[in-house]
């Protein structure tokens, strides 16, 4: 990205991951209080303090920007720029001493994703998509290297990834698990790394449902940026008033066969 608008964005993206990351790996793999929030999902410390830290730089760098986090609320959700911030995905993961969770950031201009990034502070990798400001070119890196959705079209060829089937109601279930069944693998757990690893070609396809937007707006923008599609099960293009059900493919072709296959 060559333009200064994209420059900027990037980096206050990257000033943010950086700030998540220190807070959230001081408290890796140490005693930590659990607390349960009113979903029965656990949040710590750690969530908290890495998302407060998010916060105070936009204050200073973007204090007219819209915040949507998920340990300390909405504001100005009506602004022009809206910053989608989850400070630590799979806190689970994290609780259990995992490497796989991360920090999601997206960035909603319009009401569409220009930016998603994926942090794996753990991992040290930093997976970021960032469309142009005129909502033209695209590009998706990993630690500075560019990454690409796979070429899969078909169910029968698709390695498949989901983070639990505790996700699923009994019907969504039952739909998740004909279409898994049919595929060539399905993998469970990962949480947003599943997104990272459709990005960059190793995975085929992710179908999820019960998330919020900070679960899958960054995760968006990098998939799209990566030159895959994802839209919720009835495909429809993902924003705040998603209902949370999520399908993410490595081509339009293999997008349509998972839509039609859970039967949308």
């Amino acid at each position: 990205m060559t333009d200064t608008n994209s420059r900027d964005l990037l980096q206050l993206a990257c000033a943010l991951a950086d700030a998540a990351a220190a807070h959230s790996m001081r408290y890796f793999r140490t005693p930590l209080p659990i607390i349960t929030k009113n979903d029965q999902s656990p949040v710590t410390l750690a969530d908290r303090d890495a998302e407060a830290a998010m916060r105070a730089i936009l204050a200073e760098r973007g204090p007219s920007d819209g915040i949507y986090g998920e340990e300390h609320g909405s504001e100005r959700l009506d602004a022009g720029r809206v910053w989608v911030l989850d400070p630590i995905d799979g806190t689970r993961s994290f609780i259990t001493g995992s490497p796989l969770w991360g920090t999601l950031i997206g960035v909603l201009e319009g009401g569409r994703v220009r930016l998603g990034m994926v942090d794996m502070p753990v991992l040290r990798e930093r997976w970021w998509g960032l469309r142009d400001a005129d909502g033209g070119g695209a590009i998706a890196l990993r630690n500075g290297q560019p990454v690409q959705a796979s070429e899969c079209t078909r169910i029968e060829d698709a390695r498949i990834v989901c983070t639990s089937p505790d996700i699923f109601a009994p019907d969504d279930w039952q739909a998740f698990d004909a279409l898994s069944k049919r595929c060539a693998m399905r993998r469970f757990g990962g949480d947003c790394y599943g997104y990272a690893q459709l990005a960059g070609g190793t995975i085929d396809l992710v179908v999820e449902t019960g998330l919020q937007p900070y679960d899958y707006l960054g995760p968006a923008g990098l998939i799209e940026a990566a030159g895959g599609v994802i839209t919720d099960w009835q495909g429809r293009p993902l924003g705040l008033q998603s209902d949370g059900r999520v399908v993410a493919a490595a081509t339009p072709q293999l997008h349509r066969a998972a839509l039609q296959a859970l039967g949308a």
